[in-house]
């Protein structure tokens, strides 16, 4: 939580005017306390949650490779339209990420605060600012960096804690 607190700190001299998030454990947790820092409420926010790895959830990829043999590779092969079993895929997610976004911007926030999780978080941005699939893939979102987008410019910068 402590990273979470540093992040709040910062992002008081930001203009933000909503809160967003996924519904599911940490993106949630750290939603409400930026919210409760900012004087906001958050909003759930369904389509944000993280996709779903469905039989693979939460199998090392040694497990994997033993349940599911060459799922590793061929994912690999196409990792955006690849689908994990009884999982969704990076494609999938894309589709749900444009409807949060829709979502959010039906309620009126013009600087919203967007709390998710790093694979939905990858195709928000490639919605954001027009990515490639191959480029949104290449992002990584450690847990203690905020992307700053700005929609128009087509730019991306961190608040670090």
């Amino acid at each position: 939580m402590e990273a979470v607190q540093r992040i709040a700190e910062r992002l008081r001299a930001v203009p933000i005017d909503g809160v967003f998030a996924s519904p599911l454990g940490r993106a949630l947790t750290s939603a409400r306390a930026f919210a409760a820092d900012l004087g906001l409420t958050v909003v759930t926010v369904e389509e944000l949650t993280e996709i779903d790895h469905g039989a693979m959830a939460g199998l090392r990829a040694e497990e994997i490779e033993a349940t599911f043999p060459g799922a590793l590779s061929r994912r690999a092969a196409d990792k955006y339209g690849w689908r994990f079993p009884d999982g969704e895929s990076y494609a999938d997610g894309d589709t749900r990420a444009a409807a949060a976004l829709r979502v959010i911007a039906a309620r009126g926030s013009d600087r919203p605060l967007v709390v998710s999780h790093e694979m939905i978080g990858r195709m928000l941005l490639r919605n954001l600012l027009d990515l490639s699939p191959a480029d949104a893939l290449a992002y990584r979102h450690p847990h203690d960096v905020i992307y700053r987008v700005d929609v128009t410019a087509k730019t991306l910068s961190e608040i670090r804690a």
